[in-house]
């Protein structure tokens, strides 16, 4: 296996264009032409983890924090980062990183927090926008059937838990092929009429170019006619934080002790009790509190994430619990999501 094959599961699970702007997730240091000799999976990269790879006989170190976040203009090794980046070089040792778009999926960091807590029924708490696109193809009705087939396989049509979902119009499509055309119906210099189906499906941003890549492939006709569209819904398959609902609702403090034991918290920090059941809880692997209102807006009882800082808890304002149970706490199991 080369390193190429295995980014290539990673990003297939998480798009790097879920990533947030400021990030820098994906192969950050390594040749993805490389052979791969081995995997070791860490939340953070540091010199020891480095010094451990060449000890297994390693190349391939998968962190979920990326080693740089912003430019590094020197390399000189006057600081971890720059040792790291140095080391890494010259030992062959590949380094990518799953960050933001890890955080983003829905079996990704905050689906495993929502897994170890118990919550069913789980949904993304603020969905990505400006994601999802609509094509629009016109195909000759004998061949309707292998293009949308086409399509669905190479990820379009999938809304919430359905896939394979489009809408299918009978029409009739008017074309003249000119002196230099090949066309698969009708005569050169003729109008020709054809019957047809127009056929709608949505599609995610990621997976638009490899839609459209297939259907144009597997299309009949030489010109294929197809339209996008941008579309205001939102992508409620991928986006910040999730939420979901406890089996049976729970007593505040009885709650709270079973999430410290869970994620082996040394302490709890949380806002006022609120003196009724825990049934709804929202979470955010670590730093959410850009949350927390979209949190109380889902109804949560209580939202659970780390690095609050002193004002933010003031937000509960007596809607919610807020329970900071810290940065690394919260990401811990992003370990075995990648495993």
């Amino acid at each position: 296996m080369r390193i190429k094959e295995i980014t290539k599961i990673l990003e297939d699970f998480a798009p790097l264009s879920f990533q947030e702007s400021y990030d820098n997730a994906g192969l950050i240091i390594g040749n993805k032409d490389d052979v791969l000799t081995g995997v070791l999976i860490t939340l953070d990269v540091t010199e020891e983890v480095i010094d451990e790879a060449l000890e297994l006989g390693y190349n391939f170190i998968l962190a979920h924090h990326p080693v740089a976040m912003g430019g590094v203009k020197r390399f000189n090794g006057n600081n971890y980062t720059e040792r790291i980046i140095i080391k890494a070089i010259k030992n062959e040792i590949a380094i990518y990183a799953g960050h933001t778009n890890v955080d983003s999926v829905m079996k990704g960091v905050n689906g495993r927090i929502c897994e170890k807590i118990g919550l069913k029924d789980c949904k993304i708490l603020d969905p990505k926008k400006k994601e999802l696109f609509k094509i629009v193809t016109f195909v000759p009705e004998a061949h309707a059937e292998e293009v949308r087939r086409s399509m669905f396989e190479a990820g379009a049509g999938h809304i919430g838990s359905y896939d394979s979902c489009s809408f299918n119009l009978q029409g009739q499509g008017t074309f003249k092929a000119g002196d230099q055309a090949n066309p698969f119906v009708g005569e050169k210099g003729a109008l020709h009429l054809e019957k047809e189906v127009r056929i709608e499906t949505v599609v995610p941003a990621y997976l638009k170019e490899q839609v459209v890549s297939v259907m144009t492939k597997i299309h009949p006709y030489e010109e294929v006619a197809y339209d996008i569209y941008p579309l205001e819904n939102n992508y409620e398959q991928a986006g910040s934080g999730m939420y979901g609902v406890l089996e049976s609702p729970e007593d505040e403090l009885s709650f709270l002790r079973r999430i410290k034991q869970t994620f082996g918290a040394g302490v709890v920090k949380y806002t006022r009790l609120l003196h009724k059941p825990i049934k709804t809880v929202a979470v955010c692997g670590g730093a959410g509190s850009f949350l927390i209102d979209r949190a109380k807006r889902v109804g949560a009882d209580i939202f659970i994430s780390g690095d609050f800082k002193y004002h933010q808890f003031s937000d509960a304002e007596n809607e919610l619990i807020i329970a900071d149970i810290g940065h690394f706490e919260s990401e811990q199991f992003t370990k075995e999501v990648f495993f």
